[in-house]
């Protein structure tokens, strides 16, 4: 059994305060990518809809109807969805909109992922939209709280610290994988990475689309790779020490999201969420970059009243 004090340090490290505008601006930030990303996918989950039903395989909440819904029925789901998305964003009646609209998503990326294949790097923003749209994050930067200024608390911490471990936790478990596999901790020879870029190019060649350039100049540097393989690993292992400390966390998320867009340079793999950083920003006080902008704002507003 852990000891009292234990138990009460640990309720202090979860439980920090934050501000309500941090929480708030997550929502509003988090829910426009969400927003922008579900709007760039209406006719690609209408056509998914309208697939052969023999190609459904139902997975997370989708299993609850072992078949297809109809078309239609999707279509307007989607568009239910981001009506619900607006409200999120906006802050308005978020007791019942906050639920409603993360319930949504998390559905229709259930629904998206039961055909064909599933796109594991589109959980961290679900979780995230879940965490807010769950939590009080319409406290502040919202319709609902006009007029109000809510204080630091603790309630608006908690939420934050859990978007940024459900974030480390996604590479720490990518890490393990890695050394658990048939590899090891050979992997970190570079080896294995460097064939799975050959082989992505390659495949990428003879499907007809292009491959990155970067991946046939860089197949000879050997080294590079091992290179690329001990920090990769590094990174994906040591993420669980980026919830240690605040600039921890800060340079591990800056060295996360480059890895991202060295993939993106290496492989032409595209990780939306984490290369836009919108993945990232939990870890930062996004309320002082809030408080700019409306300083700055005011002030162009009342030069141009003069």
């Amino acid at each position: 059994m852990p000891s009292a004090s234990l138990v009460a340090k640990l309720a202090a490290v979860w439980f920090t305060p934050a501000p309500a505008a941090r929480l708030g601006l997550l929502r509003i930030l988090i829910g426009g990518w969400a927003f922008y990303y579900l709007a760039r996918r209406r006719k690609m989950m209408r056509q998914v809809a309208a697939t052969d039903p023999h190609l459904f395989a139902p997975v997370g909440v989708a299993k609850v109807h072992p078949a297809p819904l109809p078309a239609r029925l999707v279509n307007m789901l989607v568009h239910a969805t981001l009506v619900a998305n607006v409200a999120f964003i906006l802050g308005w009646r978020h007791r019942v909109t906050g639920p409603l609209y993360s319930g949504l998503f998390l559905w229709l990326l259930s629904y998206r992922n039961s055909w064909s294949m599933i796109f594991h790097n589109d959980n961290v923003m679900v979780l995230h939209i879940l965490t807010l749209g769950l939590t009080r994050s319409a406290d502040a930067w919202s319709l609902d709280a006009l007029g109000k200024r809510p204080p630091t608390s603790w309630q608006y911490g908690w939420p934050i610290r859990l978007m940024n471990t459900m974030t480390v936790l996604t590479y720490f478990v990518s890490g393990v994988a890695k050394v658990k596999g048939p590899l090891g901790w050979t992997w970190a020879t570079g080896e294995s990475l460097r064939s799975q870029v050959a082989v992505d190019a390659l495949r990428k060649e003879l499907l007809g689309s292009a491959g990155a350039p970067l991946a046939p100049r860089l197949y000879h540097a050997v080294g590079l790779f091992r290179l690329l393989a001990i920090g990769s690993l590094a990174l994906e292992l040591g993420a669980p020490l980026a919830l240690a400390h605040r600039w921890l966390a800060r340079g591990w998320a800056a060295n996360a999201f480059l890895l991202h867009w060295g993939i993106y340079a290496v492989m032409k793999i595209t990780f939306r969420y984490q290369m836009a950083g919108i993945m990232y920003l939990s870890f930062f006080e996004v309320e002082r970059v809030g408080a700019w902008v409306l300083t700055w704002i005011a002030r162009r507003w009342e030069e141009g009243r003069r």
